[in-house]
Protein backbone atom coordinates (compact mmCIF):
# COMPACT_ATOMS: atom_id res chain seq x y z
CA UNK A 1 0.00 0.00 0.00
CA UNK A 2 1.21 3.68 -0.68
CA UNK A 3 1.04 6.02 1.92
CA UNK A 4 1.23 9.84 0.34
CA UNK A 5 1.29 13.14 1.87
CA UNK A 6 -1.26 15.67 0.51
CA UNK A 7 -0.34 19.21 -0.53
CA UNK A 8 -2.67 20.08 2.32
CA UNK A 9 -0.87 18.16 5.00
CA UNK A 10 -3.44 15.63 4.85
CA UNK A 11 -2.30 11.69 4.09
CA UNK A 12 -3.93 9.50 1.32
CA UNK A 13 -2.91 5.72 1.22
CA UNK A 14 -3.49 3.88 -2.22
CA UNK A 15 -4.27 0.21 -3.21
CA UNK A 16 -4.09 -0.54 -7.08
CA UNK A 17 -2.30 2.22 -7.67
CA UNK A 18 -1.55 3.89 -11.09
CA UNK A 19 -5.00 3.13 -12.57
CA UNK A 20 -7.07 5.39 -15.40
CA UNK A 21 -10.18 5.10 -12.76
CA UNK A 22 -10.34 5.54 -8.82
CA UNK A 23 -12.38 5.35 -5.70
CA UNK A 24 -11.63 7.60 -3.37
CA UNK A 25 -12.79 7.24 0.07
CA UNK A 26 -13.95 10.28 2.57
CA UNK A 27 -14.44 9.58 6.30
CA UNK A 28 -16.72 11.19 8.70
CA UNK A 29 -16.19 13.96 11.43
CA UNK A 30 -17.25 15.52 14.56
CA UNK A 31 -18.49 18.95 16.31
CA UNK A 32 -14.87 18.94 17.75
CA UNK A 33 -12.09 20.06 16.01
CA UNK A 34 -9.95 16.61 15.87
CA UNK A 35 -7.05 15.68 14.53
CA UNK A 36 -8.04 13.03 11.34
CA UNK A 37 -8.32 9.20 12.02
CA UNK A 38 -8.12 6.49 8.69
CA UNK A 39 -11.77 5.06 8.89
CA UNK A 40 -12.22 1.30 10.35
CA UNK A 41 -15.68 1.60 8.01
CA UNK A 42 -13.84 2.57 4.70
CA UNK A 43 -10.11 0.57 5.62
CA UNK A 44 -12.53 -2.85 6.17
CA UNK A 45 -14.30 -2.18 2.87
CA UNK A 46 -11.30 -1.42 0.47
CA UNK A 47 -9.31 -4.50 2.14
CA UNK A 48 -12.36 -6.45 0.93
CA UNK A 49 -12.91 -4.45 -2.42
CA UNK A 50 -9.88 -3.57 -4.11
CA UNK A 51 -8.88 -7.26 -4.61
CA UNK A 52 -12.49 -7.87 -6.27
CA UNK A 53 -11.91 -4.79 -8.29
CA UNK A 54 -8.09 -4.47 -9.43
CA UNK A 55 -8.61 -2.34 -12.76
CA UNK A 56 -9.70 0.18 -10.06
CA UNK A 57 -7.63 2.52 -7.27
CA UNK A 58 -8.60 2.77 -4.16
CA UNK A 59 -7.86 5.70 -2.09
CA UNK A 60 -8.58 6.42 1.48
CA UNK A 61 -8.09 9.67 3.19
CA UNK A 62 -7.10 10.92 6.47
CA UNK A 63 -8.09 14.55 7.13
CA UNK A 64 -6.30 16.75 8.44
CA UNK A 65 -9.05 17.64 11.17
CA UNK A 66 -12.10 15.97 10.98
CA UNK A 67 -15.05 17.94 11.95
CA UNK A 68 -17.94 19.77 10.07
CA UNK A 69 -16.72 22.91 11.63
CA UNK A 70 -13.71 22.35 9.23
CA UNK A 71 -15.84 21.17 6.42
CA UNK A 72 -13.93 23.28 3.90
CA UNK A 73 -10.49 22.57 4.83
CA UNK A 74 -12.13 18.34 4.55
CA UNK A 75 -13.59 19.15 1.20
CA UNK A 76 -9.48 20.84 0.22
CA UNK A 77 -8.24 17.71 1.35
CA UNK A 78 -10.38 15.41 -0.71
CA UNK A 79 -9.50 17.45 -3.67
CA UNK A 80 -6.26 17.03 -3.42
CA UNK A 81 -6.67 13.13 -2.88
CA UNK A 82 -8.54 13.12 -6.45
CA UNK A 83 -5.33 14.84 -7.92
CA UNK A 84 -2.99 12.92 -6.24
CA UNK A 85 -4.43 9.64 -7.92
CA UNK A 86 -3.68 10.93 -11.55
CA UNK A 87 -6.58 8.91 -12.64
CA UNK A 88 -9.17 10.01 -15.04
CA UNK A 89 -11.90 9.13 -13.99
CA UNK A 90 -13.24 8.65 -10.38
CA UNK A 91 -16.15 7.42 -8.00
CA UNK A 92 -15.88 9.01 -4.73
CA UNK A 93 -17.32 7.22 -1.52
CA UNK A 94 -18.36 8.98 1.18
CA UNK A 95 -18.92 7.81 5.02
CA UNK A 96 -21.36 10.00 7.16
CA UNK A 97 -20.02 14.15 7.06
CA UNK A 98 -17.61 12.43 4.45
CA UNK A 99 -21.41 12.55 2.44
CA UNK A 100 -21.39 16.39 2.25
CA UNK A 101 -17.08 15.82 1.91
CA UNK A 102 -17.64 14.21 -1.46
CA UNK A 103 -20.81 15.98 -2.69
CA UNK A 104 -19.14 19.50 -2.19
CA UNK A 105 -15.86 17.80 -4.34
CA UNK A 106 -17.55 16.44 -7.23
CA UNK A 107 -17.07 18.66 -9.20
CA UNK A 108 -13.42 17.88 -9.52
CA UNK A 109 -12.54 17.14 -13.07
CA UNK A 110 -13.15 13.45 -13.83
CA UNK A 111 -15.64 13.00 -11.16
CA UNK A 112 -18.62 10.58 -12.30
CA UNK A 113 -20.50 9.45 -9.12
CA UNK A 114 -20.71 9.64 -5.59
CA UNK A 115 -21.41 6.98 -2.97
CA UNK A 116 -22.75 7.86 0.36
CA UNK A 117 -22.57 5.28 3.42
CA UNK A 118 -25.34 6.82 6.20
CA UNK A 119 -24.19 10.13 4.21
CA UNK A 120 -24.67 13.67 6.34
CA UNK A 121 -26.82 15.96 3.60
CA UNK A 122 -27.51 18.53 5.82
CA UNK A 123 -30.30 21.35 4.46
CA UNK A 124 -28.09 24.30 3.61
CA UNK A 125 -25.69 21.92 1.74
CA UNK A 126 -25.49 22.74 -2.26
CA UNK A 127 -26.00 19.60 -4.36
CA UNK A 128 -25.64 21.20 -8.00
CA UNK A 129 -22.36 19.46 -8.28
CA UNK A 130 -24.41 16.61 -8.45
CA UNK A 131 -26.34 17.47 -11.58
CA UNK A 132 -26.19 14.54 -14.34
CA UNK A 133 -24.13 12.79 -11.89
CA UNK A 134 -24.62 9.79 -9.97
CA UNK A 135 -25.50 9.44 -7.02
CA UNK A 136 -25.97 5.79 -4.26
CA UNK A 137 -26.84 6.47 -1.27
CA UNK A 138 -27.00 2.85 1.47
CA UNK A 139 -27.88 3.88 4.57
CA UNK A 140 -28.58 1.55 8.16
CA UNK A 141 -32.14 1.48 9.30
CA UNK A 142 -31.31 1.15 12.69
CA UNK A 143 -29.07 4.65 12.33
CA UNK A 144 -30.02 7.38 14.48
CA UNK A 145 -27.77 10.32 16.54
CA UNK A 146 -28.02 9.08 20.04
CA UNK A 147 -26.23 10.90 23.36
CA UNK A 148 -22.78 9.89 22.83
CA UNK A 149 -22.83 7.80 19.66
CA UNK A 150 -22.51 9.89 16.48
CA UNK A 151 -25.22 9.11 13.66
CA UNK A 152 -27.07 10.01 10.74
CA UNK A 153 -30.86 9.41 10.62
CA UNK A 154 -32.39 7.38 7.17
CA UNK A 155 -34.71 10.30 7.20
CA UNK A 156 -31.83 12.92 6.86
CA UNK A 157 -30.46 10.97 4.06
CA UNK A 158 -33.58 10.36 2.25
CA UNK A 159 -34.53 13.59 2.16
CA UNK A 160 -30.57 14.86 0.73
CA UNK A 161 -31.34 12.09 -1.98
CA UNK A 162 -34.56 13.40 -3.15
CA UNK A 163 -32.86 16.77 -3.34
CA UNK A 164 -30.49 15.77 -5.42
CA UNK A 165 -32.83 13.74 -8.03
CA UNK A 166 -34.47 17.20 -8.07
CA UNK A 167 -32.12 18.91 -8.76
CA UNK A 168 -31.13 16.40 -11.72
CA UNK A 169 -28.91 13.80 -10.49
CA UNK A 170 -29.58 10.17 -11.03
CA UNK A 171 -29.14 6.84 -8.65
CA UNK A 172 -30.62 4.46 -6.05
CA UNK A 173 -31.32 4.76 -2.21
CA UNK A 174 -31.63 1.63 -0.49
CA UNK A 175 -32.28 0.82 3.62
CA UNK A 176 -30.01 -2.00 4.82
CA UNK A 177 -32.40 -4.18 7.47
CA UNK A 178 -30.41 -4.51 11.03
CA UNK A 179 -27.48 -2.02 9.52
CA UNK A 180 -26.12 0.51 12.44
CA UNK A 181 -24.74 3.71 11.46
CA UNK A 182 -21.14 2.13 10.45
CA UNK A 183 -19.89 -0.77 8.60
CA UNK A 184 -16.86 -1.46 10.97
CA UNK A 185 -15.10 -0.28 14.35
CA UNK A 186 -11.79 0.28 15.03
CA UNK A 187 -11.06 -3.30 17.73
CA UNK A 188 -8.72 -2.65 20.49
CA UNK A 189 -5.64 -4.24 18.26
CA UNK A 190 -6.16 -1.74 15.47
CA UNK A 191 -7.93 -4.12 13.06
CA UNK A 192 -11.72 -2.96 11.77
CA UNK A 193 -13.91 -5.33 12.98
CA UNK A 194 -16.84 -5.52 10.64
CA UNK A 195 -20.55 -4.78 12.15
CA UNK A 196 -23.70 -6.40 11.30
CA UNK A 197 -24.50 -6.54 8.10
CA UNK A 198 -21.44 -5.67 6.46
CA UNK A 199 -21.11 -8.25 3.91
CA UNK A 200 -24.39 -6.16 2.49
CA UNK A 201 -22.91 -3.35 2.98
CA UNK A 202 -19.96 -3.96 0.80
CA UNK A 203 -22.29 -5.91 -2.04
CA UNK A 204 -23.92 -2.77 -2.35
CA UNK A 205 -20.52 -0.92 -3.12
CA UNK A 206 -19.47 -3.47 -5.55
CA UNK A 207 -22.62 -3.32 -7.12
CA UNK A 208 -21.82 0.88 -8.07
CA UNK A 209 -18.44 -0.28 -8.89
CA UNK A 210 -19.48 -2.84 -11.10
CA UNK A 211 -21.44 -0.04 -13.14
CA UNK A 212 -18.40 2.33 -12.74
CA UNK A 213 -15.80 0.05 -14.21
CA UNK A 214 -18.03 -1.27 -16.81
CA UNK A 215 -18.42 2.63 -17.92
CA UNK A 216 -14.79 3.01 -18.73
Amino acid sequence: MNETLLPTGAELRLKNPNRESAVVCVNGGQGAEVEGTWSATLEWLVGRLAPRFPSLAFGEVRYRVKSWRRLDRCEADARAAIRATGAARTLLVGFSMGGAVAVRAADEPGVEAVVGLAPWLPDRLDLGNLRGKRLAVFHGQLDRWLPGIPGVSPAHSRAGYERALAGGANGRYELLDGALHGVALRAPWGSPLPLPRAGRWADLVADELDRFAEAA
